[in-house]
């Protein structure tokens, strides 16, 4: 159920990835990546332009725009079709590998006539890779790592993706006569990072209407079966939906079942039976009697075992159950707890978008400050300079307050350089209202020298916010490898914020690293780190993980004031 956006998206991608395969022009690889990012972030649907409106989204020139309008139209894009054709399915399969690059797949099939990542796991267990140029030690360990990272994967889908499925499938069914109640639970519902299944559960009387519905959805591929009870489907995009209607007497009950996680439910159908009770997905009974005692509603269900209503995102049996029991559960952030997002960028580096836009476009969402933070000189491809910067910072000064009273500060996503370091010097950075730092690149450093790099950046007097500290990319890459301890450690005695990277390929602090570094005293950023207008919705990823993580207001200081904001930025100085 993809925007088209998305989809056109995915093939210029794929396209870039092809004309790489085949040895094509690295510029011309490159201006497909380029076109689309820039069509994936743009606010408007590109189905409803023609060639000429194509034209007006940054980095698509008239031959990108021509391809896209013919696949619009069509459904194909020749050119995409023709280089598929010349290579062959095994070496496409070969680059979804996270870490084995275009090239490197072409070398394998050629010379070791592997197709399969199956094929490819076997031979570096044989031993078979080790005479074939460029493919050392280093490069086996990595790639049997990227094997690792796909098959942990799997089936599973990433949470936006999940999560825009199941919200048009609830308001197809809403509509559907008979219909009480329709929500989406299990994983999903737990704002999990990744989801293999979606569960959909619907409160009505009768079934059917609801089961030939969801079986004759736009976005169903495959039914693969269809009861009065429970119907599985398979969208386009792969992902399994599992309907279970049930009747509206128990849908407290159900949806508290179905939503899991399994050792949750475990753990508070335990607490039933020691009370002489049977929880199931229709209510809580009496186990003698056979009596219902509770079922309408998942508070009604908890507050009969003795226990405080427990928000879904906690539901993991990571110490919840005895944190209700003990009257201790903490109260987490929410998305209308946020009063500001601290790391976003412009067009005056990788964005897609003015800050004239994207101030506005933040404003409406109710903010009452805003952060800009463009990349800075050391990440050379963005060709940041200092008079760049400060003609920048004139013109936030000049919009500050002019959008809903919304404040503007003006900061700089640093890069940490390899021995910690940072752009610019000290006298510069000192203009900045705050200052986010990150690693773009040497990440194969030995954890020693990785912590020793991130604790220098911590204790910089004008570092802020890490981002997206452990750089990973779900089923893609991995994080860094650093004594995380020790960095937490460090950024709760400097005074440095974790961030809680939003975007849903990156969702950087997870969930369990957010809960290591809250034992430290760490204080967090939940930001999007948005590169166009329609990443700035992605906040909602960041705000799940966060709440993954028991981060209350307190512990996110995008919550907090602006005049409490200021003085965390000051780091003490």
């Amino acid at each position: 159920m993809a925007r088209p956006n998305d989809e056109v998206e995915a093939l210029l991608r794929e396209y870039a990835d092809l004309i790489a395969i085949t040895g094509g022009d690295a510029f011309k690889a490159r201006a497909y990546e380029k076109a689309a990012r820039a069509i994936g972030g743009y606010p408007a649907d590109v189905s409803k332009l023609d060639a000429d409106g194509l034209k007006e989204i940054p980095n698509v020139g008239k031959s990108i725009a021509d391809k896209v309008a013919e696949y619009l139209r069509t459904g194909k894009m020749a050119v995409v079709e023709e280089r598929r054709a010349k290579i062959p399915a095994g070496v496409r399969e070969l680059i979804t590998i996270p870490t084995l690059g275009p090239k490197k797949a072409l070398r394998l099939y050629e010379d070791l006539h592997i197709s399969s990542v199956s094929e490819l796991a076997a031979a570096i267990e044989a031993d078979a890779l080790a005479d074939l140029k460029g493919f050392g030690e280093k490069t086996q360990d990595n790639i049997r790592h990227g094997i690792e990272l796909l098959q942990r994967a799997g089936a599973r889908v990433p949470l936006s993706l999940a999560l825009d499925t199941a919200e048009e499938i609830v308001a197809e069914l809403s509509e559907v006569t008979g219909c009480k109640r329709c929500a989406y639970a299990g994983s999903l519902r737990r704002m999990r990072e990744t989801v293999g299944d979606l569960d959909v559960i619907v409160a009505a009387k009768k079934s059917e209407p609801f089961m030939a519905a969801l079986c004759e959805l736009p976005a169903t591929a495959e039914v693969i079966a269809r009861g009065s009870k429970k119907t599985s489907v398979r969208t386009g995009k792969g992902l399994q939906v599992d309907l279970r209607v049930l009747p509206p007497e128990s849908w407290g009950a159900g949806m508290q079942y179905f939503t899991g996680s399994k050792a949750h439910n475990i753990r508070t159908r335990t607490i039933a039976v020691h009370q002489g009770l049977k929880l199931s997905e229709y209510g809580l009974f009496d186990a003698g009697s056979g009596d219902s005692l509770a079922s309408r509603t998942e508070e009604e269900v908890y507050a009969r075992l003795g226990l405080p209503w427990i928000t879904p995102t906690l539901r993991e049996d990571r110490g919840e159950i005895e944190a209700a029991l003990h009257g201790e559960l903490p109260e987490v952030v929410t998305e209308k707890d946020i009063r500001g997002d601290l790391h976003t960028h412009t067009d005056l580096t990788d964005g897609l978008a003015p800050l004239e836009e994207m101030a506005a476009v933040a404003a409406e969402r109710g903010y009452k400050y805003y952060a800009v933070t463009d990349h800075a000189p050391n990440l050379y491809m963005q060709r940041m300079t200092d008079e760049k910067i400060l003609a920048q910072r004139e013109r936030v000064r000049e919009l500050d307050g002019t959008h809903h009273r919304m404040r503007l500060l003006h900061g700089t996503e640093l890069n940490i350089d390899p021995d910690g370091g940072v752009d610019w010097p000290e006298e510069f950075l000192a203009g900045f209202d705050l200052c986010v730092a990150s690693l773009h690149s040497h990440f194969d450093l030995g954890r020693r020298a990785m912590t020793r790099r991130l604790v220098r950046a911590c204790e910089h007097p004008y570092v802020n916010i890490i981002g997206h500290p452990t750089t990973r990319l779900i089923g893609k890459r991995p994080g860094v490898d650093a004594d995380w301890d020790e960095v937490f450690a460090a950024c709760a005695r400097t005074g440095t914020a974790l961030e809680v990277n939003a975007q849903p390929d990156r969702l950087d602090l997870c969930d369990e690293d957010i809960l290591r570094a809250r034992e430290h005293g760490v204080r967090f950023a939940v930001n999007t780190d948005a590169h166009s207008v329609p990443h700035l919705a992605q906040l909602r990823y960041g705000v799940g993980t966060a709440q993954r993580g028991w981060l209350t207001k307190d512990d996110v200081i995008n919550t907090w004031t602006l005049a409490r904001l200021r003085r965390f930025l000051r780091k003490g100085r």
